[in-house]
């Protein structure tokens, strides 16, 4: 049979498939060529008891992409989640998230931005200034139940939720789905992270063909796996001037005659391009 995996735990994989959800193990040959089954992963698998729905998975099918923390594949649509206070959006974290999740290939990427019940006016308008130019960005309040509808419009097939901790995701996620009864926690006022309230990854059904991976929070990414010239190619804004400016290999950090650089201010912000440069000679220290 054919189906997906939606949970993991223990080593057992859960499958959806023909309106049933089947346990099956992972045979020895993963293990040999050291693949991991992973969430979201579309599974040929062999039926070993169909009363009691065990089984076993033979194939893995190609994913088309992958994130590894949450770890999770087949990914359509990401809602970076932040909070609009308490605690405050960090706008470097914020990019990180962005960059990976652009160089996953992710076609839908969301800014979602919860607790928009305590959001300072002139922050928000400077914050949509930058990014509803270049993302879909929709603010929330879980706790007031306030765009919801306009959050689940956004969302398309399985959708990963992303962000630090103590932002709402699982709190976003009951709304989205209010038979999920996830498990929430209260912000620590001490050092103001949210407690690990997610336990596993999981998908969660929220309409046809739509699904919500709800996963535990982090609050620093790194970014070694790219090489610092690649960084370009994920800031979106700058995709219309690449290629344009003098030199074709400019880094634009200090050439003249830079394309993008002729933009800031424009149809780049300044924030954005600094934020680029820092991580550039991040990555050229690092590697």
């Amino acid at each position: 049979m054919t189906g997906r995996i939606i949970r993991g735990v223990g080593g057992l994989y859960y499958v959806a498939a023909q309106n049933s959800v089947y346990e099956c193990s992972a045979r020895g040959k993963f293990r040999k060529n050291k693949i991991t089954p992973t969430v979201g992963d579309f599974v040929d698998f062999t039926v070993l008891d169909d009363e009691n729905k065990k089984g076993a998975l033979d194939v893995i099918e190609k994913r088309k992409n992958e994130l590894i923390r949450p770890r999770v594949a087949n990914i359509d649509t990401a809602v970076i989640t932040f909070a609009a206070a308490s605690p405050n959006i960090n706008m470097d974290l914020l990019d990180r998230f962005l960059i990976l999740a652009e160089t996953q290939g992710i076609p839908n990427i969301v800014i979602c931005i919860n607790k928009s019940d305590l959001a300072d006016n002139e922050e928000r308008e400077r914050f949509m200034k930058i990014y509803a130019k270049i993302y879909t960005v929709v603010y929330v309040s879980a706790r007031e139940s306030k765009g919801i509808d306009e959050l689940k419009h956004s969302i398309k097939g399985v959708t990963v939720f992303a962000g630090p901790s103590g932002v709402g995701k699982s709190s976003l996620i009951n709304e989205l789905i209010p038979q999920s009864n996830r498990q929430t926690g209260e912000i620590s006022r001490k050092i103001e992270r949210g407690k690990h309230t997610t336990r596993q990854v999981e998908l969660l059904h929220m309409a046809e063909d739509v699904y919500i991976v709800d996963s535990p929070g982090f609050t620093s990414l790194n970014l070694d796996f790219l090489k610092a010239e690649d960084i370009q190619r994920y800031f979106r804004e700058f995709k219309p001037y690449i290629g344009h400016c003098r030199f074709a290999d400019c880094a634009h950090i200090a050439e003249p005659d830079c394309a993008v650089k002729e933009k800031i201010g424009e149809d780049i912000s300044e924030e954005r391009y600094d934020r680029f440069v820092y991580l550039y000679n991040e990555i050229k220290q690092r590697r």
